[in-house]
């Protein structure tokens, strides 16, 4: 069933999981997606959780508006959070999601108690991003979104990289391996720049958590399992 919040006038549509005591789990999706990317996942990982998976922007049955971006998008997490009522919570973002999750967690490292970043392109110029012809008919996503996100990753803001070396959230970096289009080298060095990352290599290609959710899996739950309870707080809306 699929549940819409309004974030400062963004209608974002989201799945829900479980619903237990603890931090809850937030699960962003990659470019052209949607949260159904995350329907075989959002099960196992709602063990003892609460698990959101949402259409981004421009997205599903997400609301398209007038412009897009990584940063509109970071906002967009921020305010459905406040919306949930959730002081912190655990971010898993896969490609376009893994960049949302981190500038998140650089921006409010207070709001993310741990970060999985899966496949997420790094933060420097790529000249292999191309952006081909619209396809015909009706899409899933709006086309103005795809577009806007490949030109970031393609041209970064030269400012992106600074944010790794002050991210201290506990982060599990995921790598594909060589059959993903990311390029390894420059996930690893990302990884390497985040003071409290851990690089983990699963041989899928781009799209880890659908070719290999068992693996997946087995690094992720304990990764974010790991001291949840201490760490636990959802009660109420956040002050201020």
């Amino acid at each position: 069933m699929t549940n819409l919040r309004t974030v400062d006038g963004v209608d974002l549509a989201y799945r829900q999981w479980g619903d237990a005591d603890g931090v809850p789990v937030v699960l962003l999706h990659g470019v052209g997606g949607d949260a159904s990317t995350w329907d075989d996942m959002g099960p196992p990982l709602a063990d003892g959780r609460t698990v959101y998976a949402y259409d981004a922007r421009g997205h599903g049955d997400s609301a398209r508006t007038p412009s897009y971006s990584f940063e509109l998008m970071r906002d967009d997490l921020l305010g459905l959070l406040d919306a949930l009522g959730f002081e912190r919570a655990d971010v898993v973002g896969h490609s376009m999601g893994g960049v949302v999750g981190y500038q998140f967690a650089a921006a409010h490292p207070d709001r993310v108690r741990r970060l999985v970043l899966e496949e997420t392109p790094p933060p420097w110029p790529r000249d292999d991003v191309t952006v081909g012809p619209r396809p015909d008919g009706d899409l899933p996503y709006d086309w103005a979104v795809l577009t806007t996100v490949k030109s970031q990753v393609r041209t970064p803001d030269p400012s992106w990289p600074s944010l790794l070396p002050g991210l201290t959230t506990p982060t599990l970096v995921i790598a594909g391996g060589p059959r993903s289009q990311i390029p390894q080298d420059k996930i690893a060095r990302m990884a390497a720049l985040m003071p409290a990352a851990t690089l983990v290599t699963i041989d899928a290609g781009h799209q880890v958590h659908t070719t290999r959710p068992a693996d997946f899996l087995a690094a992720v739950v304990p990764f974010l399992t790991w001291n949840n309870g201490a760490a636990a707080t959802t009660a109420g809306p956040r002050a201020g």
